[in-house]
């Protein structure tokens, strides 16, 4: 089992109960958008507000402990700092899954291309997850 609270301490975050159970919902979960979080910790904690919610994510975002995917035509989804990778979305259950890519070659291009030079990447791909093309 995944020690919340080390991980909270570890990003110099105070651990509260709310906290470690978002970060516990969002460990099992993978990725979630507010209202779904929202309702999970009701369950656990019947006083919590979505304000509590969202000032414990943006703490959390901050601290660079959770990131924000910005999914198009959808709520923004939530997660654990990983590596860098991409994001497959299936545009007809919604399914969100990781991918791990090699992003400095997509990056160098774009940069290049754009003379922008880039802080951050949202890299989303959508299609259909193998349960909804069969």
């Amino acid at each position: 089992m995944t020690n919340y609270t080390s991980l909270l301490k570890d990003y110099d975050l105070k651990v509260t109960p709310q906290r470690v159970a978002i970060v516990e919902e969002l460990y099992l979960n993978g990725h979630m958008n507010i209202d779904d979080l929202y309702k999970k910790l009701l369950a656990k904690f019947p006083s919590v507000s979505l304000a509590t919610i969202y000032k414990n994510i943006n703490a959390m975002i901050e601290k660079v402990f959770l990131s924000e995917v910005k999914i198009p035509n959808t709520k923004s989804v939530f997660e654990l700092v990983k590596a860098e990778h991409a994001h497959l979305v299936c545009s007809s259950c919604g399914a969100i899954e990781d991918v791990t890519i090699n992003t400095n070659d997509v990056l160098k291009d774009a940069s290049t291309l754009s003379k922008f030079e880039i802080k951050s990447t949202n890299i989303v791909f959508s299609g259909l997850c193998p349960h909804c093309s069969k």
